[in-house]
């Protein structure tokens, strides 16, 4: 009874998760009324706000504007503009949304794409663009999660690489609220999908190492809701702060690193100075190590307008800043210095200053601080973070660090420990004492300083800045061949 109920559930969650998919890639929501049937009252607006729709059409004419706007914008990696005909079926007033589609997805028209094009997954260049015909045969997909506007899901294309799909989310916020403030549902689904368009947007023009890759988009018809867009980008993994603080301190320099000139790109983007109004861990990814924004529909590029100083306060939860105001009427480093200070209450202050090595504590301290208090920009940020990486990958911070051995060491080559291993922090793996050094010197003076440590595994294998990946040992009592390897054992002098 127990197997039959599993395998019951099994199938209803695997039902759940195929119907999901469908939804995203079909034009999910519940089937038009047929003919003499009520819409229902979610669908229905109120009748004291059957005049709204002018305020419906208003809000998308701002969203296309914004879009255009950023699709025109400057010189650039990635300038040019989406597709023309799409972008006008999106736009308002546009008859896109009203022409009986076939549900069958289509690819591109001739032409495709305008944009240059986005390199493919698994590519190191340019490669062609994905579309429709890459959505027909996907597998393994999995729903990832998803916001007020989006829902992002993970799946397999044919020729075995993982992607990220995202669309409008049909039960998500964004599209509900406007369902029930003017019952209009493509009028919603039109005003939701610029959001997806903007980050389209934003994802080709701001290009760079940090920012998640664009690989395609689809637009897709249904009986529903004509026109409905999925984007195909770069899959990254969900960033969780419990987890990366229980990694190496290396692993988590890395990624305020990647922020670093993140914010650097972002403050002098081709765009002009772009700021996050949403920034939060769950807006980015981590890609093999690399943090990568995702989510940029809440991005904006406009400086603020002033008067005077008191119209430049920059409000956070904990404290308020104030900024100068330029004699062309902006806010000064506006849009920088709140990517900065989000950037330090939310990554710097818990990743950067624990378990560092002790003499690059100070300086650690030093861009926590001056982050905290906006007495640095960008610039100065990612140039002291720069100096750190320096410092840390050629081995200068372990000047006057290492003391002199009390043992004597006896190297065997070509060999392992395969067991004796014991825990410490913060080691790149939970099960053992696996720490990554710059020479040999260094993994001595480690091994000094764990009173269990009795030997050491040299391995071949190196970390994202070049340090050796060294296994650190309780004893040597079973020691095997291993050509990739290297094993140092502890005399006593």
């Amino acid at each position: 009874m127990r197997r039959r109920r599993a395998a019951v559930a099994a199938g209803f969650c695997a039902s759940f998760l195929l119907g999901s998919v469908l939804n995203v890639l079909f034009a999910p929501g519940s089937e038009p009324p047929r003919p003499g049937q009520s819409p229902g009252p979610s669908l229905a607006p109120s009748p004291s706000r059957r005049g709204g729709r002018g305020e419906l059409a208003r809000q998308i004419r701002a969203r296309y504007e914004e879009v255009q706007r950023y699709s025109r914008g400057g010189p650039g990696p990635g300038a040019g503009r989406p597709e023309r005909r799409r972008l006008m079926d999106l736009a308002p007033g546009g008859q896109g949304l009203l022409r009986p589609r076939s549900p069958r997805a289509r690819p591109p028209p001739d032409g495709f794409p305008v944009w240059p094009p986005a390199p493919g997954p698994g590519s190191s260049g340019p490669g062609p663009r994905l579309g429709c015909a890459a959505l027909r045969n996907v597998s393994g997909a999995q729903y990832v999660g998803s916001g007020y506007t989006k829902a992002v899901y993970r799946v397999r294309l044919p020729g075995g690489a993982a992607v990220a799909l995202k669309a409008v989310d049909f039960s998500g916020h964004d599209l509900g609220s406007c369902v029930r403030e003017f019952g209009a549902r493509r009028g919603c689904y039109r005003l939701a999908a610029h959001k997806l368009l903007k980050e389209m947007v934003l994802l080709e023009r701001l290009r760079h190492p940090n920012v998640l890759q664009l690989y395609g988009y689809c637009y897709q018809d249904s009986e529903d809701i004509p026109d409905t867009l999925t984007t195909i980008t770069e899959l990254g993994a969900p960033v969780e702060m419990i987890q990366l603080l229980q990694t190496s301190w290396e692993d988590r320099f890395r990624i305020c690193l990647s922020l670093g000139r993140l914010l650097h790109h972002l403050a002098h983007s081709p765009l002009g100075s772009v700021t996050l109004l949403d920034f939060r861990p769950r807006q980015f990814v981590l890609v093999d190590g690399e943090l990568k924004v995702t989510d940029l529909d809440d991005a904006r590029v406009e400086e603020t307008l002033c008067a005077s100083s008191a119209d430049c306060i920059l409000e956070f939860p904990a404290r308020n800043f104030t900024l100068p105001c330029s004699a062309q009427g902006w806010c000064e480093g506006m849009n920088e210095k709140r990517n900065l200070y989000n950037a330090y209450r939310f990554f710097f202050t818990y990743l950067l200053p624990h378990s560092a090595p002790p003499s690059l504590r100070p300086l650690l301290d030093s861009i926590v601080n001056a982050t905290g208090e906006l007495t640095w920009g960008v610039d100065e940020t990612l140039s002291q973070l720069e100096t750190v990486l320096h410092l840390y990958r050629s081995g200068q911070y372990l000047q006057n660090s290492t003391t002199s051995s009390s043992a004597d060491y006896q190297r065997i080559p070509d060999s392992t420990i395969p067991q004796e291993d014991y825990r410490c922090w913060p080691s790149h793996h939970h099960g053992s004492c696996l720490l990554s050094v710059f020479n040999l010197a260094e993994a001595v003076d480690v091994c000094e300083s764990h009173a269990q440590c009795r030997a050491f595994v040299v391995t071949n294998q190196t970390t994202w800045t070049g340090r050796k990946l060294v296994f650190f040992k309780t004893g040597w009592s079973q020691v095997v061949p291993d050509s990739s390897k290297t094993t140092y054992v502890r005399f006593p002098s």
